[in-house]
């Protein structure tokens, strides 16, 4: 099976203990990539480190998480901006709005997300959206900088039917599927309905949101295989055919190799 899981935090010290045997059992799992978004400033060495280490197996993006962002996000912004001329990334992320945890700073938050989006415009990269209790919202900066030059994904989706006919109106964004979708109290399955497949990429967040049977547990990249088995229990298609369309979808909008 082929499986590219398109949004990890392995750098994060939750996998410093045994970090290459969590590569490996992706590996043996059928995944074939892990792309590692950055979260803030601090963040930056345990990204770079795990990116060097397992050079084009875990490729990193760029930016600042919505949650990083607070009075001095200017000043962090332009740590973040620096890093684009000293390396290369697969993605502007992971960027966008939260406003389930405090809305103390969701002007800032919805600054430093637009100019995030316009980074992606002048790298010609890809966005990894967060999200959380502000899908609406981040479209309409998305609507803002312009959905003709901006492409990407919204991250661990879980929004409402209605919320999915505003993402899929802009056609050059996907959703990333990850563990939510087995939850039993998640209503995922249903909403994915009003979608298909070739709009959705697999990711895990690990090390959060694991699926059934290892929900509450630490997650990781190898636990994959349990959303493709949902989606293809979804689409009533195979769990080999989920993971050739997903797959191809990832590698055409990161372009991988």
């Amino acid at each position: 099976m082929k499986i590219i899981d398109t949004h990890s935090h392995i750098y994060s010290e939750e996998f410093d203990n045994d970090l290459d045997e969590v590569i490996n059992r992706a590996k043996l799992a059928g995944v074939g990539k892990i792309l590692l978004p950055n979260i803030d400033v601090e963040s930056l060495d345990r990204l770079h480190y795990v990116s060097d280490k397992y050079t084009d197996y875990c490729i990193p993006m760029m930016g600042l998480h919505p949650t990083s962002v607070g009075e001095d996000y200017i000043s962090r912004l332009d740590v973040i901006r620096q890093q684009f001329s000293r390396r290369n990334y697969i993605a502007v992320g992971e960027i966008g709005l939260d406003l389930y945890w405090d809305k103390t700073y969701e002007k800032e938050q919805i600054q430093a997300f637009e100019t995030q989006l316009e980074w992606s415009i002048e790298y010609d990269l890809p966005v990894a959206i967060h999200s959380r209790d502000a899908i609406l919202q981040c479209v309409n900066c998305i609507k803002n900088i312009g959905t003709d030059k901006l492409r990407g994904v919204f991250h661990s989706f879980g929004g409402t039917a209605e919320e999915l006919v505003e993402i899929q109106v802009l056609e050059n964004f996907l959703l990333g599927i990850n563990g939510v979708v087995t939850f039993k109290n998640s209503t995922l399955s249903t909403v994915l309905q009003q979608t298909d497949l070739s709009r959705i990429i697999i990711e895990t967040d690990a090390p959060y949101l694991a699926p059934v049977p290892y929900r509450g547990k630490r997650n990781e990249s190898s636990y994959t295989t349990k959303v493709v088995e949902k989606l293809a229990e979804i689409y009533n298609v195979s769990s080999e055919e989920v993971g050739e369309i997903t797959t191809r979808n990832a590698i055409n909008l990161f372009r991988l190799n």
